[in-house]
């Protein structure tokens, strides 16, 4: 017959303690491995920080305005070119 609990003797007892020190041992892990995780995500964002890097959302705003800027650029060219291919025929009317 088996006995549970505190009274319990010989191997049975020996392997339950074993498996709670094992079970203990495995959060502990799990915590210090969280902390080491939690502290190399910190230092690589400090180290981040120092290049001084853009951020993609930061990037990807300037790189939006330029091609808006480009886009502008072209059109206001197109209208100048045109402006100045009718200051010839104006200039040759008057005179």
């Amino acid at each position: 017959m088996t006995t549970s609990g505190p009274g319990r003797q010989g191997p049975n007892r020996m392997l339950d303690e074993f498996a709670r020190m094992m079970t203990d041992a495995a959060g502990a892990a799990q915590g210090v491995r969280r902390e080491v995780e939690t502290a190399f995500r910190a230092q690589g964002e400090r180290f981040l920080n120092q290049m001084d890097l853009v951020q993609r959302e930061e990037f990807e705003a300037v790189r939006d305005m330029a091609a808006k800027a480009r886009m502008e650029n072209a059109v206001l060219k197109k209208r100048l070119d045109d402006l100045e291919a009718r200051v010839p025929s104006a200039k040759q009317k008057a005179g």
